[in-house]
């Protein structure tokens, strides 16, 4: 991970960096309950403005929404599923852009400091059904029940808590509806903030690698510099918005090939030189995994379905995006 991140407060860090910090942490300590232990430190004013809008929501239920609403504020990655069960309302705990099961030391801390989170707003016991993990049971057991009260579930499908739905309506005592107003704007300022900064970066990388197409085929390096930032922390900060340079690059790529495709002066030979491709055999099979097509089919199709002023107006927007 970019050292660089650890110095800038705002910074935010991909999954995989975050998982590979709580595990080395948890080595370093040799402390083989980290996670729980770690989710004991932790209390709500630590989610900045989200516990504040948690904090003065009416009901339970409301502060939950607000969580899934606003988490990206802290977290793009983590979030939660709340599904009433009959009786019961299941919490499910989950990374949006990962198919695989966490590490148990970031689940574990996640999953208990949520759990401690509905306990100070809800200053009551909480009516808690089952705890279930997706990993293995470590050889200590006993804190599970010292901090939830009960013994979880190993090996299940999904991380989850399950309670009585009846959590849904506690009230939260303190909660103020002027306070909620103020902190809600501020939460949303916030995200719309993260929002615009996120595409921003991802619009403005596509629009120089479009500029640089006509001399060269950019590399990372050069985005990194041209960017004001390290390779490692364009990678994070693009692997956030779940994409890559890569992807970018070839999306670029791709779309002036569809257009150049449309030009019917350019040979294929010429598309892939003007493509920076190695040689015209690299951009015919580039160009069959982009559209299971090769050039000269995709050109006789359009060819068919499009009429020639169609085909003028895409050529005259490939040469205003190459200028």
């Amino acid at each position: 991970m970019d050292a660089g991140l650890l110095r800038t407060p705002e910074a935010r860090i991909v999954q995989d960096d975050f998982e590979r910090i709580v595990v080395a942490a948890a080595r370093y300590t040799g402390d083989e309950m980290f996670g729980l232990h770690q989710s004991q430190r932790l209390s709500l004013s630590d989610l900045g403005v989200l516990g504040y809008v948690m904090l003065h929501s009416k009901t339970l239920g409301k502060a939950l929404s607000a969580y899934q609403k606003y988490n990206f504020i802290d977290c793009s990655g983590f979030n939660i599923n709340v599904e009433v069960q009959g009786e019961d309302v299941v919490i499910s705990i989950f990374l949006g852009n990962s198919p695989e099961a966490p590490g148990r030391h970031f689940i574990e801390c996640m999953t208990a400091s949520f759990y401690r989170t509905l306990l100070a707003l809800s200053c009551r016991p909480l009516p808690v059904k089952a705890i279930s993990f997706m990993h293995a049971p470590p050889s200590q057991i006993e804190e599970y029940e010292a901090v939830f009260g009960m013994m979880p579930l190993f090996h299940q499908q999904v991380n989850s808590l399950r309670l009585s739905k009846e959590i849904l309506d506690y009230s939260i005592i303190g909660s103020d509806t002027r306070l909620f107003n103020v902190f809600q704007a501020m939460a949303e300022e916030v995200r719309a903030k993260l929002a615009s900064s996120y595409s921003e970066l991802t619009s403005n990388l596509n629009k120089w690698i479009i500029e640089c197409m006509p001399s060269h085929f950019p590399n990372l390096q050069e985005a990194a510099k041209e960017f004001l930032m390290s390779p490692r922390t364009l990678q994070s900060r693009l692997k956030a918005e779940n994409t890559s340079y890569n992807r970018l690059a070839n999306e670029v790529r791709k779309e002036l090939a569809i257009r150049y495709l449309a030009q019917t002066e350019y040979t294929i030979g010429e598309i892939a030189y003007l493509l920076h491709f190695s040689e015209p055999s690299a951009f015919q099979t580039a160009f069959r995994k982009w559209t299971n097509l090769t050039p000269g089919e995709y050109r006789q199709r359009e060819r068919e379905e499009v009429s020639p002023g169609e085909g003028l107006r895409r050529g005259m927007s490939v040469d205003f995006a190459l200028r």
